[in-house]
């Protein structure tokens, strides 16, 4: 699995012009399943956003995670991480998980981290849909995520 992970200062999805997941402060989370990932994948990465260090403490030093500071994620499915762009100008999509496990994984992911967070402070987009997102990048700070179970 790949993630990009973004601190924003707030970030919204929608689908047909409809709002369907936004939070306050927290981090977009762009997330790629590839087709080796499994469940420890997806459980480890969700660990991992959690409990990343990159909210500023009280000295202005990135030493929060979301667990210490209780904003919010937005998790959106993102195949196109997976993409190849080594050969030619068209990115080959031949790393990413077939939709089935793909979408399995995503939820798996979503469920461990609202394990983490609880439920209302992680919100999503739509998978396989086409979405608009939007946010505010704080920092910026960005930071590109790979599992290793």
């Amino acid at each position: 699995m790949k993630a990009v992970v973004q601190r924003a200062r707030a970030a919204s999805v929608a689908v047909d012009g409809r709002t369907i997941g936004a939070i306050e402060r927290g981090l977009v989370v762009l997330l790629g399943v590839g087709h080796d990932d499994d469940d420890a994948h997806a459980t480890m990465l969700a660990r991992k956003v959690a409990q990343l260090r990159v909210f500023p403490d009280e000295a202005g030093v990135p030493n929060l995670s979301l667990i210490d500071t209780g904003h919010g994620a937005l998790v959106i499915s993102q195949f196109t991480l997976l993409a190849d762009t080594r050969k030619g100008n068209r990115p080959s999509y031949v790393g990413a998980a077939a939709p089935e496990l793909a979408e399995r994984l995503y939820e798996r992911f979503v469920g461990e981290l609202r394990g983490h967070l609880g439920d209302e402070r992680v919100a999503t987009g739509r998978f396989g849909a086409m979405m608009d997102v939007a946010f505010v990048n704080e920092g910026p700070f960005t930071l590109l995520l790979e599992s290793k179970a």
